[in-house]
């Protein structure tokens, strides 16, 4: 064997692997089942907070026009309306009755105890 032989197989000669190959060891890749359970518990959180936004988000108008919304609001809000309107007429002229002012914008006429 001369030097050039000698020395192409020195270079040639894998290194030694590394007492710690980067983080890799014996337990490297492999999951436990705390991982599965915190996967699941995450995946459930994530269903309940699209399911909360989605009811959220039907409830907010089409528009945010006030004559579209006004026209678009249910009845029931809109006697809420008028029945606040007409307690603060009420309550501006002094009237004594406000339960009768309520009634009156329900459309029931007169109020009776």
């Amino acid at each position: 064997m001369n030097a050039h032989e000698a020395l192409t197989w020195v270079v040639a000669q894998a290194p030694a692997p590394p007492a710690d190959p980067g983080g890799q060891g014996e337990d490297f890749g492999k999951s436990s089942p705390v991982g599965l359970l915190l996967l699941v518990v995450f995946a459930i959180a994530v269903a309940f907070l699209i399911r909360s936004m989605t009811k959220h988000l039907k409830k907010l108008p089409v528009s945010f026009d006030e004559q579209r919304a006004a026209a678009a609001a249910p009845a029931r809000v809109q006697r809420a309306e008028a029945a606040a309107k007409t307690r603060a007429e009420a309550d501006a002229t002094g009237d004594a009755d406000p339960d009768a002012a309520d009634a009156e914008a329900k459309g029931g006429g007169t109020a009776t105890r």
